[in-house]
């Protein structure tokens, strides 16, 4: 036994033998390492494609989605790889998924993404208002479909307390007029969707909701006050992250009648 570990500790001691093992040994870890990356881009992954051609805003059902192996190393760029990824998503609006293509983040939005939604979906009874935004006013393009907001009514009273009109009566009103709307677009000048393609950077133009028809005259007569230098201006809160979102309501009587008081409405 004493003469093994003699025998031992001579071949260990030995510089060269030493050099030879640890070249050896490092040879052994960087072939292992290398058949693993191989491996591992060769063997196939289990992805989603397209059974059949999607056109732009339909929704990706289960029976239009099929799996295939594909080796990792043809997965280039964005692409889904889990189903949960796709089902029930919905292609873009400016996207076509052919038949057999595979699904990428670029050509798959969610349901508030798709500019179709918003004539299909509101309350009977509620007619739609498009509000002119900014990239400022929709605080840095962060108002989102599905996302609420209130408004609040900035404006000038010419009106004195004996009703005439006069620019010593001049005082600035704001107030919130309406809470609890729920964003259902945000589009750009050409009226696209700002979010259909989240690799783009549009510039928001217009946010559309829908109101009850009183909500809407009296948005539309304070949006026409010019001579009061009226401005609605939305304002994001964080209702969409509750479990029952706050019904919308009208929150501001004074303003309300004061817009009425300085309007007409017609219906002949």
């Amino acid at each position: 036994m004493g003469n093994l570990a003699n025998s031992i500790k001579k071949f260990t001691s030995n510089k060269n033998t030493v050099t030879v093992l640890g070249v050896i040994l490092a040879i052994i870890v960087l072939y292992v390492a290398y058949i693993m990356r191989v491996n591992a881009s060769i063997s196939p992954i289990s992805v989603p494609y397209a059974k059949e051609q999607i056109s732009p805003g339909s929704q990706i059902t289960s029976d239009l989605i099929g799996t295939r192996d594909v080796p990792p190393a043809m997965l280039k760029g964005d692409v889904l790889r889990s189903v949960n990824q796709v089902q029930n998503k919905y292609a873009s609006a400016n996207s076509v998924i052919p038949a057999g293509s595979l699904f990428y983040e670029s050509t798959v939005v969610e349901k508030e993404q798709v500019p179709t939604n918003v004539i299909l979906e509101y309350p009977s009874g509620y007619v739609l208002y498009n509000m002119e935004v900014t990239t400022a006013t929709t605080y840095g393009n962060s108002i989102y479909p599905g996302n609420y907001i209130d408004i609040y009514l900035k404006a000038v009273d010419k009106i004195s307390a004996d009703g005439t009109m006069t620019s010593d009566a001049d005082r600035v009103m704001l107030g919130k007029l309406l809470e609890n709307i729920k964003v259902l677009s945000v589009t750009d000048s050409s009226g696209d969707p700002v979010f259909a393609n989240l690799d783009e950077q549009k510039t928001p133009s217009m946010i559309v909701f829908a109101v009850p028809e009183e909500y809407y005259i009296l948005l539309k007569k304070a949006e026409y006050l010019s001579t009061y230098d009226s401005t609605l201006i939305p304002v994001p809160t964080n209702e969409s992250l509750k479990d029952k979102p706050g019904d919308l309501k009208l929150t501001n009587e004074t303003l309300k009648d004061w817009i009425n008081r300085v309007t007409i409405w017609t219906d002949q």
